[in-house]
């Protein structure tokens, strides 16, 4: 709409504080130099904002003016932008993690300023490949939308890739860094065009196979005609800062949108892949084959206030001149201890919690209580380490194998060099190859207090499966519990992680947990305040407070998702997780 012989847009600040849209003028000097006839929906500009500049993207061009209102003019031309397609996507996962828009716009905008896109290329033809589980998956998402391929955790990425890239550019999302450095160069030797993480940006706004981690999600891709998700089962996929947004469910949407193929990859699916389309998988034997050996140390016998950190045989998987991996997720000296004396377990002065042993304090779990290494109970300063932590383990570990050890956690900073290695799951990320990976303490995985804590188990043994390499590789998964009859247990001796899907199907449909019902998490100072003004929504179910947090549960997203999107914000902190990972 023209307001006299002046174009109006309409603008979307970058501004997180603000959640509205503003008009501006197309300024006269736009119209002579040919500015006026670049802008386009998405285009970055920068505007004036409450005294200040601003910088902000075009939501809609030649709109009707609010009548009675004095317009600004727009200052800049910053260069082009995200795509029409992909401002409507941003709109739409603002809605779906109840976030800013503004922070979706920012990750499909370029990372630098850019005038243009390169001219398309032409589409390399990428030979055909044999006839497999592969191409038979995107001939099954070309009819339902999505398939879902379970690999072997040793399996290569790359036919996966081609076989994708053979129907024009393909979106491949990874969880790895390395591993989607690795599948780009793969790609470009075989003479496809590639778009290697965000900084190609324009590559991909040009036509090109885009290759990367979580944030490649929002690359541009004109000519989109395959999504593939990797290790869809992954964490890394899901974004941990609010909104915790996830690549496989954008990925599934752009492919939805785009009406092309999409195709999600793993060797333990997680059941929203499997609701997501039909499940296809190599013959029996590739799948039991590309898993490694896996020795079992049944706990059950042991004393657990006197039998040590270690099962007995351990040690002849330990020694040797190969790598070797111990998992512990358990920080510090002691996460459990009782007094040698009088045998109270150590907890705070009001009995409420365990206390931690780090740094040779005792420590509260919460950090509120700090206090000498002595029992409350009856003064006593020896005291039972119940639960190592890794730093104890690994000096334990020391003496046991008689050579030094690493110890690798999530805020270490330089590599292992150590033949033996100890760690949180941290120490999984860090090493390239072993000869035998050892969870010290399955049953601390398998029963933490977290709803996907099974799911999660198993994607921990995948990870580690895949640094060992298949079968005939000679690499070693020793696994200490005391529940060896568990279905992870289970479905890892026997290579089949459906043993594992169908029980936690079970479980997570009787509870009505995701993906079989819908959950939110509400914490942060305005918590409180944001719980009260959301009231009670048809449909929703409001638990809580537990440790100040609220968990909002529906049979679907769209009540409590529609019920947020309506209630204000409050000025104080708020933090709302979609689906949270970790609940």
């Amino acid at each position: 709409m023209l307001l006299g012989e002046r174009r109006v847009v309409r603008v979307i600040p970058d501004v997180l504080g603000i959640n509205r849209e503003f008009d501006y003028l197309v300024p006269e000097a736009w119209e002579a130099d040919g500015r006026s006839q670049r802008l386009a929906i998405g285009s970055m500009v920068r505007v004036s904002l409450a005294g200040r500049r601003a910088a902000g993207w075009v939501s809609a061009v030649d709109v009707e003016p609010p009548v009675g209102v004095e317009l600004a003019p727009l200052k800049t031309l910053s260069g082009i932008g995200p795509s029409s397609e992909m401002m409507e996507l941003a709109a739409w996962a603002a809605w779906r993690w109840a976030g800013s828009r503004v922070r979706f716009l920012r990750a499909a905008s370029p990372p630098r300023m850019l005038a243009g896109v390169p001219q398309a290329s032409s589409l390399a033809a990428v030979p055909s490949g044999p006839a497999d589980v592969f191409s038979q998956a995107f001939e099954v998402a070309q009819q339902s939308g999505v398939a879902v391929v379970r690999t072997p955790p040793s399996s290569d990425d790359v036919p996966l890739a081609l076989e994708a890239c053979r129907r024009g550019d393909a979106l491949l999302l990874l969880a790895d860094p390395a591993r989607a450095s690795r599948l780009g160069i793969a790609l470009r030797r075989a003479g496809v065009r590639v778009a290697l993480g965000t900084r190609d940006w324009s590559v991909a706004a040009s036509g090109a196979t885009v290759v990367g981690t979580r944030p490649a999600a929002w690359m541009p891709m004109p000519r989109l005609s395959a999504v593939v998700v990797f290790d869809e089962h992954d964490e890394s996929h899901g974004a941990e800062l609010s909104p915790t947004w996830h690549a496989r469910v954008v990925g599934l949407e752009r492919a939805r949108r785009g009406g092309v193929p999409a195709v999600l990859s793993s060797p333990v699916p997680s059941l929203e892949a499997l609701r997501a389309g039909p499940l296809l998988r190599p013959e029996r034997t590739a799948q039991r084959t590309g898993w490694p050996l896996v020795e079992v140390f049944d706990r059950r016998a042991d004393d657990p206030t006197k039998a040590g950190l270690f099962a007995e045989g351990i040690a002849r998987v330990l020694r040797g001149e190969s790598r070797v991996v111990c998992v512990l997720n358990r920080k510090g000296r002691s996460r459990l201890m009782a007094c040698a004396s009088c045998g109270e377990l150590v907890r705070t002065l009001d009995g409420a919690l365990p206390m931690v042993l780090d740094d040779d304090e005792l420590r509260s779990p919460d950090g509120t209580e700090v206090r000498p290494p002595v029992c409350a109970h009856c003064g006593h300063t020896r005291l039972k380490n119940l639960r190592a932590g890794v730093t104890r383990a690994k000096e334990e570990l020391e003496a046991l194998v008689g050579e030094a050890v690493d110890e690798i956690t999530a805020s270490s900073v330089e590599q292992p060099t150590t033949r033996v290695v100890i760690g949180t799951e941290a120490v999984l990320h860090r090493v390239e190859d072993a000869g035998a990976v050892v969870f010290l303490d399955l049953d601390s995985e398998l029963l933490a207090p977290r709803q996907r804590a099974v799911e999660q188990t198993m994607a921990l043994l995948a990870r580690a499966a895949r640094l060992l390499g298949p079968k005939d590789a000679g690499g070693r998964l020793a696994l200490q519990t005391r529940q060896p009859d568990h279905e992870v247990v289970r479905a890892v001796l026997r290579g089949d992680p459906s043993i594992v899907a169908v029980a936690e199907r079970d479980r997570r449909r009787a509870a009505k947990i995701a993906p079989y019902g819908a959950q939110v998490l509400v914490s942060g100072a305005g918590a409180a305040e944001f719980i009260a003004a959301l009231g009670h929504p048809f449909g929703v179910r409001i638990l809580g407070p537990s440790n100040d947090r609220w968990l909002l549960q529906a049979d679907t997203h769209e009540p409590i998702l529609n019920a947020l999107e309506a209630t204000p914000r409050p000025e104080s902190r708020l933090r709302i997780e979609v689906d949270p990972l970790r609940a």
